[in-house]
């Protein structure tokens, strides 16, 4: 099982402050991927631990978490004692992980915004 990096960069989003995007926020999302770019969740449970998230803005300090799984509803964690912290990712098995792709986060607002796959590569 080869697990990959995933970088994503704020998208544009019309009708919010990023409708022109902005390459400075983003996450940065390690996770096991099929050879089509899918997310592998066979891999992803004997790999959970691995499956790391950082999430970067230019006016907030990086927040580190985890892709985790309740049922079919995917989200990023940051807190495992808590789901107050939870962004949800709208459809993530569903989605390609493949550059020039989009993926839609739930902020901690609770905005959904678009994110666009940047870079994905191979780790270590």
């Amino acid at each position: 099982m080869t697990l990959s990096r995933i970088i994503m960069r704020l998208a544009r989003n019309p009708g919010t402050e990023f409708a022109g995007g902005d390459d400075h926020r983003g996450y940065a999302l390690t996770a096991p991927l099929t050879p089509d770019g899918h997310l592998d969740e066979a891999a992803y449970v004997k790999s959970r631990e691995a499956c790391v998230v950082r999430r970067f803005a230019p006016d907030e300090d990086a927040s580190e978490g985890r892709l985790a799984r309740r049922g079919a509803r995917w989200f990023f964690d940051y807190d495992r004692a808590g789901s107050d912290d939870d962004e949800p990712i709208h459809r993530l098995g569903q989605h390609r992980f493949v550059v020039g792709e989009y993926v839609t986060v739930t902020d901690e607002d609770g905005r959904p915004l678009t994110y666009k796959v940047q870079e994905v590569q191979p780790v270590g």
